[in-house]
């Protein structure tokens, strides 16, 4: 269903009845104080709602934003993460004045678990939930204002609070004063008062709410005396002299407010005659245009008709050369693509062409060319001396290894000698 235009500020108004009921759950002295929290009316509207330690930020100064009006906490945006956290610390106070028992959320606990808590016991109230849990999270709107004002509503029930209709006190009715000399005026003098207050400034009228207030006092004096006015006594000529006194005084004045639907009403009149009468002589311009237009229009067609009578011969040479253009066009495209065909053809014997001629060209350098000799000739030389370096090595190499065979032999035949003369010394001794 669709909503009226001031359904917008209508968590401003629940917003203001939670503040009321909570102040009458006492919720100063038991919720704030009790977890050593800040009133709604001194929270930063940029710090965290936390315990309060001490510090600039705790204390409010420095928080980087105006002080938050308690009466719209609930209802604007300023911090989600300290609204939520006081949105489920009042819930929880809430849910337990109501008579069940809940815990008290902490910090670090799951969102989505504590709000399907809160939902939960708020059915079990008999309250209807028509909107989604997530929208509870940033710990503002309509929804949270919603969820905490039937919780104190039943806060309220369970400890047998009742609203009762406001006293408002009487005020003394003063008794005026009636000199001898006013009642016995005469009509003709009376009629020329008349006449002189009625000439005078509003300062003798009577404002509406003083007419408010002593109608209300006369009734109430009226129905104290219901049992002495049962019969009147009062001369008729004495009350139409009394009334035609007092009926300037009678004159009512009505304050204009700029915001009363009576002024925008005539104001809406207003401009409503305003735009008819400049209608009036807007559409005589706008009518004496159309008709200059409509006439400039005709001139047009007629003298257009004309060029074309004029130029009706030149027009059919135009379209015979046209039609000759086509034709010449159509040719010229099927020549261009002959042409096209050719020279494609043409392009591809000239590749082929060009690649016989490297073929040749190559062959016929490599006939000719004695490089391929030379690099054969310095292979064998350089192969030829590799050749003498080995055998000079391997000379050198045999040289070495008859020496050390010499030099074996030779200790060997030491070795011999030295053992045979050994023995024989033994021998003789």
């Amino acid at each position: 269903a669709e909503r009226g235009p001031g359904a917008a500020y209508h968590m401003f108004v629940l917003m203001e009845d939670l503040l009321d009921k909570l102040k009458l759950l006492n919720y100063e002295e038991e919720v704030l104080q009790r977890h050593n929290m800040r009133p709604l009316s001194r929270c930063p509207s940029g710090g965290w709602l936390r315990p309060h330690r001490g510090g600039a930020k705790d204390r409010g100064e420095g928080g980087g934003g105006v002080p938050l009006r308690p009466r719209h906490y609930f209802a604007l945006p300023t911090n989600p993460g300290e609204q939520f956290f006081m949105f489920c610390t009042l819930a929880a106070w809430l849910i337990t004045k109501a008579g069940h028992p809940f815990q008290q959320p902490q910090e670090y606990d799951d969102p989505n678990e504590v709000i399907s808590n809160v939902l939960s016991e708020l059915r079990s109230f008999g309250k209807p939930v028509d909107f989604p849990p997530s929208k509870l999270k940033a710990g503002y709107g309509e929804q949270a204002c919603y969820v905490l004002d039937s919780l104190a509503e039943e806060a309220l029930k369970y400890s047998g609070f009742r609203w009762k209709r406001p006293a408002y006190p009487t005020e003394e009715l003063e008794e005026e004063e009636i000199t001898e000399d006013d009642a016995e005026l005469m009509l003709n003098k009376l009629e020329e008062d008349v006449a002189e207050e009625e000439s005078d400034n509003e300062e003798n009228f009577i404002d509406l709410n003083v007419l408010k207030a002593q109608t209300y006092r006369s009734d109430i004096n009226d129905s104290a005396k219901q049992e002495e006015i049962l019969q009147s006594t009062t001369d008729a000529a004495e009350w139409n002299l009394e009334l035609e006194r007092v009926l300037p005084q009678l004159k009512v004045t009505v304050r204009t407010d700029n915001k009363d639907w009576r002024i925008h009403v005539d104001q809406m009149h207003q401009h409503k005659d305003g735009i008819e009468s400049s209608l009036k002589e807007t559409r005589g311009y706008l009518d004496k245009l159309q008709n200059e237009i409509s006439r400039t229009l005709e001139k047009i067609n007629s003298r257009e008709k004309y060029i074309n009578n004029q130029l009706e011969h030149l027009v059919q040479e135009y379209r015979s050369a046209q039609a000759l253009l086509s034709e010449a066009k159509v040719k010229y495209q099927e020549g261009s693509g002959g042409v096209t065909e050719r020279i494609r053809v043409l392009s591809e014997i000239t590749d082929v062409l060009e690649r016989v001629k490297q073929e040749t060209e190559e062959k016929g350098s490599s006939m000719t060319d004695g490089a391929p000799l030379v690099k054969i000739k310095q292979a064998l030389t350089k192969l030829k001396q590799e050749t003498i370096q080995m055998d000079i090595q391997i000379g050198v190499m045999e040289h070495t290894l008859l020496q050390s065979k010499l030099k074996e032999k030779s200790n060997m035949t030491r070795d011999m000698h030295a053992t045979v003369i050994s023995e024989a010394t033994v021998g003789a001794y």
